[in-house]
């Protein structure tokens, strides 16, 4: 299968080092499309496969297509690409609430992939939701999970609208987690700790509680229980945690992403 990545960014190297390192696909079935002439020299010097720097002489060749591009690059990209676009090639785009019927409309294809993935992909720890259109059949969207899951683990919903709520859960999620690492660090330097004894004892507090939860069936809660003991220290946190409503406002911020990539898609 000739792969072809529409933008060299963070998660298109993402994708095409992995799928690399995981044999799935060689250099010379890897390509690249990357406007930026800096960027694209860049890649070049990567060994990741052959890098273009326009749509001619790469597009009509490629059998899956990646557009991993800013959703608000969408249009123009489509305006740029679509006079070499073929309608059985299979599209898997990872832009933030462009549509599956906005891509199929835009491009003029049928056959298209929409994945929501998240940065720590990077390192093989990623999380990616997709859903697709009816004319994908059952064996590309296993040749694309197979592909997505070079880097973590995916899951495949049903309705197209769970894409955006995976956005504002597991896309956006790591800001959230390092947002509250972050607070967490701030205490601690307040509490005398130096910035290096401060992140070892946040970082590794954070890994500790995903390992051991992972490693059970206990829910969140469970694990709430048995670190809280009555008119301890835990106690103490959760219930001003519960005063000022932090619990809530989790919500509301995930609610607000969620918003705001349905917004992205009109």
């Amino acid at each position: 299968m000739k792969i072809l990545i529409i933008g060299g960014g963070n998660m298109g190297l993402t994708y095409a080092q992995s799928f690399l390192r995981s044999h799935i696909t060689s250099q010379e079935q890897m390509m690249i499309l990357e406007k930026s002439p800096e960027k694209a020299a860049e890649l070049a010097k990567l060994d990741i496969g052959t890098v273009f720097g326009t749509a001619e002489g790469c597009l009509e060749n490629a059998d899956l297509i990646i557009l991993a591009v800013k959703p608000q690059d969408a249009p123009a990209l489509f305006a740029n690409i679509r006079p070499y676009v073929d309608s059985q090639q299979v599209f898997l785009s990872i832009m933030a609430g462009v549509t599956i019927a906005g891509i199929s409309e835009g491009l003029g294809v049928r056959k298209v992939i929409r994945a929501m993935p998240n940065l720590p992909a990077q390192i093989g720890m990623g999380m990616t939701a997709f859903t697709s259109s009816d004319d994908v059949t059952r064996i590309e969207l296993v040749t694309v999970q197979n592909l997505l899951n070079t880097t973590g683990k995916t899951i495949y919903v049903e309705q197209e609208s769970a894409i955006d709520a995976a956005t504002a859960i597991s896309g956006s999620g790591p800001a959230y987690v390092w947002f509250f690492m972050q607070a967490m660090m701030q205490a601690a330097l307040e509490m005398g700790f130096s910035e290096s004894e401060a992140e070892l004892l946040v970082s590794q507090t954070f890994r500790g509680a995903i390992e051991l939860h992972n490693k059970t069936d206990l829910s969140f809660q469970e694990w709430i229980n048995r670190v809280s003991s009555k008119g301890g220290t835990t106690e103490a946190a959760m219930r001003t945690y519960r005063e000022k409503a932090v619990h809530e406002d989790i919500i509301a911020g995930a609610r607000a992403a969620l918003n705001r990539a349905i917004e992205l898609g009109k």
